[in-house]
């Protein structure tokens, strides 16, 4: 073999060392069970990763009219994870996810935590973030609908908060595989509260969270959801892909069908699970660090409901934060139910974000 032939291979082979340590950083941190679960659940293979990553750099050329602000590896990464190594599709939400900034501008001016409008509605609970993950390594997020304050919270606002808890999030590689579970709690939501809802800002979140953020969302789970939440469907219905429709499971008040999808001792006690009450301030803590302060009228105690193991249901309620509308969910003693999905029509999919 002559001097040409060895020359040839000596540059291959540096050619793939370097490949490979790009691939073995974007892996860096993840066990080999996930690195399994992306090959399998999102045709993840490590030794096209590079090839696939590029070849979606290479696609931004034919959009001009966007500005394409972050196109490192690791950015486009969790766009292909998003959408299962499609380099198409995976193109085209990393397309919308800056054309939505760009065409809602406002939204993402001082897009960070300190935002007096993004930093109330992290105080107030918007979103909360469990610190366990569930038993497939999901991320859980609560709403406490009710807790909506109109006269100190823009909706715009509380969705600032809840992309921007998502951006910081998903810069978890094994959130990007693993995903989110979303779960609403209508207790107490008024009707005037859901008036509220209009269909210019259902549609702004719908595009926001479901055409244009690159996140896997494993479920979203209404609980003591009103008549007049079943009536938003119809607003939102035409904002809807045909491919989203499984994954909104309505439960009613009765969480035996939640519990039969997110197991109770992931949960906090607020939706019949065993962990202590979810304390409003954790995630708002976590987020802003020495800048938080409990500026808000609900009075949050120095008790650490993330960590307390065995407090019984009379400290619970003490310890919770005050004047803070919990949920008015119920849970069968004895074994979970299995209903028909014909008998049951109150844990049908409804619509799903995907």
């Amino acid at each position: 073999m002559g001097p040409i032939h060895w020359l040839i291979i000596h540059l291959k082979l540096r050619i793939w060392n370097r490949n490979f340590a790009k691939m073995t950083h974007l892996h860096a941190g993840l066990s080999p069970e996930t690195i399994e679960k992306a090959r399998l659940e999102l045709n993840e293979n490590p030794d096209v990763l590079h090839q696939d990553i590029q070849q979606v750099r290479d696609m931004i050329i034919t959009r001009p009219d966007i500005g394409f602000l972050r196109t490192d590896d690791a950015f486009i990464l969790r766009f292909l994870r998003a959408r299962k190594f499609h380099q198409t599709d995976a193109f085209r939400l990393l397309a919308q996810y800056f054309q939505y900034r760009q065409l809602n501008l406002d939204m993402f001016k001082n897009f960070k935590a300190d935002d007096p409008g993004i930093k109330r509605a992290l105080i107030d609970g918007f979103p909360g973030v469990l610190e366990n993950r569930d038993h497939y390594g999901r991320k859980i997020l609560l709403l406490f609908a009710a807790n909506w304050d109109q006269s100190r919270n823009s909706f715009i606002d509380i969705l600032r908060a809840i992309l921007l808890s998502l951006e910081v999030l998903i810069e978890d590689q094994e959130l990007q595989i693993n995903g989110f579970i979303l779960i609403i709690d209508w207790s107490n939501f008024s009707f005037k509260q859901a008036s509220k809802l209009t269909p210019s800002i259902l549609k702004l979140a719908i595009e926001g969270l479901q055409d244009s953020f690159p996140a896997r969302f494993g479920g979203v789970h209404f609980v003591n959801q009103p008549w007049y939440i079943h009536a938003l469907y119809t607003l939102i219905k035409p904002f809807l892909k045909d491919k989203t429709r499984k994954r909104i499971f309505l439960h009613g008040n009765n969480l035996n069908s939640l519990h039969q999808l997110i197991h109770p001792d992931c949960l906090p006690s607020e939706f019949g699970g065993t962990l202590p009450p979810y304390d409003m301030g954790t995630w708002a803590r976590t987020l802003l660090g020495p800048d938080y302060s409990d500026e808000n009228e609900y009075t949050h105690t120095s008790y650490n409901a993330m960590h307390v193991k065995h407090a019984s249901s009379n400290l619970e309620r003490e310890c919770s934060p005050k004047l803070m509308k919990r949920s008015q969910s119920v849970v069968e003693p004895g074994m979970l139910k299995h209903e028909d999905q014909n008998e049951n029509e109150n844990t049908q999919p409804l619509l799903a974000l995907d």
